[in-house]
């Protein structure tokens, strides 16, 4: 046995997925909810068109600047205390959007309940990683959840700006009463390698992996509407709508057999499986189908990725490295705007079959950098 072994999971009970599906659709529910209540907040606050998006971008900085610093607080105090404090922040931001005065309160607010969110999702993603591929997809599923129901919650909602956001205030509630019953999963941690020159390798792999698989994430959502528009689909608002289900359906059944795959080689499977689904968006008959299936293949990747990190570096490096989805995220669709506008949309699922032959080189340099060393001779 080496550092390198893979623990054998716990057994998937109320007691280890309880608090962590509560949060993680407690995140979901938040994280779409600021799109479809643009209207809302222009009502209320009297903001045009161009300025209402300021705060989806302040909680999404909030977000992307949390991570780093529960990566820092993981090294001196235990993940319950960090979650617990980020849960608090997530509430409170939320309770101060619902009931702000002013705009700028609300943006404040905002950027604190994204700081909340970023340090829940820094924190449980490193916990569920270090657990197993079935515990992580799982998680991040019910994420999938809540994202598509929290669209019906703020139509549901009359035109009433405050209840959405206190309804998240309340399944936070909710989120620590279960920890308060359940508590927390237990965090394992890997050692980091013997050489430390291997360590910095590894994780700068890690790193631009994550980068390259949240631009795809982000990158096919964002665009693959605009091609599917240039061909004439009419209903490509659900054939997108159909890309995002496919993520969290391939998720379930990750997390129902994912156990069964090591996770190395199942991240690579879905990456070939990417590239393929952007050469097939090429052809208009098979562009639909194509995103959907893209979906699916993109969706095990993200939680198994996690797996993969926490079985060559400790679980409390995993909040730092998930700091370069944020800039794969922003990095990517902007890119492929650029092309977009440059050459026709005709080079958008070229585009992303490039991004993805891309991210296939990623994982395949990443899995030969973290196989374990080769034993001495003498060992054999």
């Amino acid at each position: 046995m080496t550092a390198h072994s893979p623990p054998v999971p716990p057994p998937l009970t109320m007691t280890l997925l309880a608090a962590g599906t509560a949060a993680f659709f407690t995140l979901g529910v938040l994280q779409a909810m600021y799109g479809p209540a643009f209207t809302l907040f222009q009502d209320r606050f009297g903001i045009s068109t161009a300025g209402v998006g300021i705060i989806a971008s302040a909680h999404f900085v909030g977000s992307a600047l949390a991570p780093p610093l529960v990566g820092i607080l993981l090294i001196r105090f235990s993940l319950r205390r960090v979650v617990v404090a980020a849960l608090l922040t997530l509430a409170l931001g939320v309770t101060l959007v619902a009931l702000a005065p002013t705009w700028p309160l609300a943006i404040a607010g905002a950027l604190l309940g994204g700081f909340g969110l970023g340090g829940v999702s820094g924190g449980l993603n490193a916990a569920y990683a270090s657990i197993g591929t079935r515990a992580v997809n799982l998680v991040n599923a019910v994420f999938g959840l809540g994202s598509i129901l929290s669209p019906l919650l703020v139509a549901g909602a009359g035109g009433n700006l405050s209840l959405p956001f206190l309804i998240v205030a309340a399944l936070c509630g909710l989120t620590l009463l279960s920890a308060r019953v359940w508590g927390f999963p237990t965090m394992r941690e890997q050692p980091l390698p013997n050489a430390p020159g291997r360590a910095g390798v590894q994780v700068a792999f890690f790193l631009v992996l994550l980068a390259c698989y949240v631009g795809l994430e982000v990158g096919f959502g964002a665009w693959a509407g605009r091609h599917l528009q240039s061909l004439g689909y009419a209903s490509f608002a659900v054939i997108v709508a159909g890309y995002w289900g496919g993520m969290t359906v391939a998720r379930i059944l990750t997390g129902i057999f994912g156990a069964r795959v090591r996770p190395e080689r199942l991240v690579l499977a879905c990456a070939v499986l990417t590239v393929l689904c952007g050469l097939a968006a090429t052809q208009a008959a098979l562009a639909p189908a194509a995103y959907i299936l893209a979906g699916l293949a993109l969706g095990p990747v993200f939680g198994t990725t996690l797996v993969w990190t926490t079985r060559s570096l400790p679980a409390r490096l995993v909040p730092f490295l998930l700091t370069s989805g944020s800039v794969g995220g922003i990095v990517a669709p902007f890119l492929l705007g650029v092309l977009a506008a440059r050459s026709g949309p005709d080079v958008i699922p070229l585009a992303l079959a490039a991004l993805a032959a891309t991210f296939v080189v990623v994982v395949w340099g990443t899995l030969r950098v973290t196989r374990p060393a080769a034993a001495p001779a003498s060992a054999a």
